[in-house]
């Protein structure tokens, strides 16, 4: 499975790329506005820290303003994944882009039928929201398992991308149940690699070293 940071800060994003784990990167408006900076400036500085897919989001409603900021987007470095909502306008801007050989990332997809439409309009990647339906007492994992199994029905080759993951146990059934990519804010990220255990055996492992060292 591939690991995405969810995040625009670009200090998230050095840190996290130093542990070898970082695959690409997700960001929406929401993110980048909470830098302060241009949308072009920080994914032109993200791709030169992250050598894979990075998501940016188009703001328009409507299918030509979506194309035309795609385009714009995809010209900042071909790594750029242009991101578009599962809306009816986004399907005829997915089938468009990708069309024009440009990797589209469908977000806000809450249900398989969404998923189902979005790799039929040549998706690359669809981003299911598990946390958000958790939120309202729905089963967001198993939406993952349904379009998993919906993608490997019928053979599309558009990628499975767990978004709004909130914890390690998101992060680890999607793992479990094959999704093609997990995208973790730092928060999570740095969840997932800790544990009691690991603190404390290490904790012991220094102190008999130190205990052996000064015989």
């Amino acid at each position: 499975m591939k690991i995405f940071i969810d995040t625009a800060n670009i200090t998230e994003i050095r840190e996290a790329q130093s542990w070898g784990i970082i695959d690409g990167v997700t960001t929406n408006p929401s993110l980048v506005a909470k830098s302060g900076r241009s949308l072009e400036s920080v994914i032109k500085e993200i791709c030169t820290i992250v050598d894979g897919p990075i998501s940016a989001e188009v703001v328009s409603v409507d299918a030509p303003g979506m194309v035309e900021e795609g385009e714009q987007l995809a010209a900042i470095h071909p790594n750029v994944v242009v991101k578009v909502p599962m809306i009816p306008a986004g399907l005829q801007a997915t089938k468009i882009l990708s069309g024009r050989g440009i990797p589209v990332n469908v977000t806000l997809i809450f249900s398989p039928a969404q998923a189902l439409l979005a790799a039929k309009a040549g998706a690359t990647y669809a981003s299911p929201f598990v946390g958000r339906l958790d939120d309202i007492a729905e089963d967001g994992m198993g939406l993952i398992a349904q379009i998993v199994r919906i993608y490997k029905n019928y053979d599309f080759p558009t990628q499975v991308l767990v978004a709004s993951v909130r914890t390690p146990i998101h992060f680890v059934r999607a793992a479990e149940l094959g999704a093609h990519v997990a995208t973790c804010p730092s928060s999570v990220l740095q969840q997932i690699m800790k544990h009691p255990l690991t603190d404390i055996g290490l904790e012991r492992f220094l102190a008999d070293y130190h205990k052996a060292t000064q015989h």
